[in-house]
């Protein structure tokens, strides 16, 4: 199979040279100066003003004030000045200063931020890089210009002289150059204002890890939602058939006693099969998503689990305003599968199961008299839990030396 090989004449190369990319370029060089003009001038004459009258205290603050909402504006002026002439989008650095009444708070709060003093360190340094870069690509284009011009004088008036091919030398030699140095000039700009108007590497990471964060919340309450779907589906759809199956076997176990005996065995062990079929589905339903817990919260559901529990469980539940239904789902996976590991496992007499809030962390304790020895290292349920509760951001540590008791406690974000 034939490879076809673009390739470049030399026709194509020098129309590059002069073709829109190096007049945008120039456009970015010239515009840059009278914008960092301007900002610089706003900057120095808030500083100024600071530090001049720093002994009547209002001015000072009020001036540090304005010079930290300059800033933003500016850098915003500059990225949208990048992003039209160059094609450049610098990535914009979110402001997180929370808002408050108190002003030397907010200064404080402002001064801490790292991108605003490389933003101010860019509009300091960006009239030094404008300013001569402006001055070079103007006196490289207008220079031509002028070269040409004298060159056609001379020309007309003296015809063809030296002089007059030296003059067209030096504007072609221009014509040459400009672009070059627009280019060179759009560079040194462009690596300025990426290191200084953009995030930092560790910005960087950690709007990362934001976005992390957020994605697995997402994942998180996806899975979620559909395990209340699969467990609404099992409840209305399967369960139901096999409580109406179930129901028909046992009538028919009532009723039929006058068939054979073989027929009378099949149908009593299928009853039966059903029966224990019906109850697996139940503890898989109520293991998935209990319909209570969306119902009527975390009480509730937990007070059936410990209903339910083969070993005696005291339960005390403080949560008076619910969180979310993510946090609630984890919080009653820990103590449903704490106390299926205890009856499992534990050989204990009693349990203990604490759940309160406390500001924005929800806390559980999850305590019994038995053996002790429990290690997330030997078994998959408690890894299972680790991984349950580290899904959210959560805390999990167990207190279980050997010969007892074990206590398991569980920290949950809120939010």
């Amino acid at each position: 199979m034939a490879t076809s090989i673009e390739t470049t004449t030399p026709w194509e190369r020098v129309r590059g040279h002069w073709a829109g990319p190096a007049w945008l370029r120039s456009a970015h060089v010239v515009t840059g100066f009278p914008i960092a003009l301007a900002a610089a001038a706003v900057i120095g004459g808030l500083t100024a003003a600071s530090i001049a009258l720093i002994w009547t205290v209002v001015v000072p603050v009020i001036s540090l004030m304005l010079l930290f909402r300059a800033v933003p504006v500016f850098t915003r002026v500059q990225r949208n000045r990048f992003n039209a002439f160059l094609g450049l989008d610098i990535p914009q650095v979110p402001r997180r200063v929370p808002a408050s009444w108190n002003p030397f708070k907010v200064l404080y709060l402002e001064a801490k931020v790292a991108s605003t003093w490389r933003q101010l360190g860019y509009h300091l340094l960006a009239p030094l890089i404008a300013g001569i870069g402006s001055l070079l690509v103007i006196l490289a284009w207008s220079g031509a210009l002028v070269a040409i011009a004298i060159a056609v004088q001379i020309w007309i008036e003296d015809g063809t002289t030296w002089r007059g091919t030296l003059a067209m030398l030096v504007a072609m030699g221009l014509l040459v150059t400009g672009p070059w140095v627009a280019r060179g000039v759009s560079a040194l700009d462009e690596y300025a204002a990426a290191a200084l108007l953009g995030p930092s590497l560790k910005e960087q990471l950690a709007q990362r890890v934001e976005t992390l964060r957020e994605s697995r919340a997402e994942v998180i309450d996806a899975a979620d939602t559909e395990r209340r779907r699969i467990e609404r589906d099992l409840h209305d759809g399967t369960q139901q058939r096999l409580v109406w199956l179930a129901m028909n076997l046992g009538m028919a176990r009532a009723t039929l006693t006058d068939l054979p005996d073989p027929a009378v065995k099949l149908i009593s062990q299928a009853h039966e099969e059903a029966k224990l079929a019906l109850k697996e589905l139940r503890d898989l339903v109520q293991g998935l998503h209990p319909a209570v817990l969306n119902d009527q919260g975390l009480d509730a559901a937990l007070s059936g689990v410990a209903a339910r529990a083969p070993v005696p469980v005291r339960l005390n539940v403080d949560v008076k305003e619910r969180v979310t239904p993510t946090i609630e789902a984890v919080a009653f996976f820990v103590v449903s599968e704490t106390l299926t590991n205890i009856a499992k496992h534990a050989a204990a007499s009693s349990a203990q199961v604490l759940v309160w809030r406390e500001g924005d962390r929800l806390h559980l304790v999850v305590h019994d008299d038995g053996g002790g020895g429990a290690d997330p290292a030997r078994g998959s349920g408690l890894r299972g839990l680790a991984q349950r509760v580290g899904s959210v951001d959560g805390d999990l540590r167990i207190d279980s030396p050997p010969g007892g008791p074990t206590t398991i406690r569980v920290e949950l974000p809120c939010a």
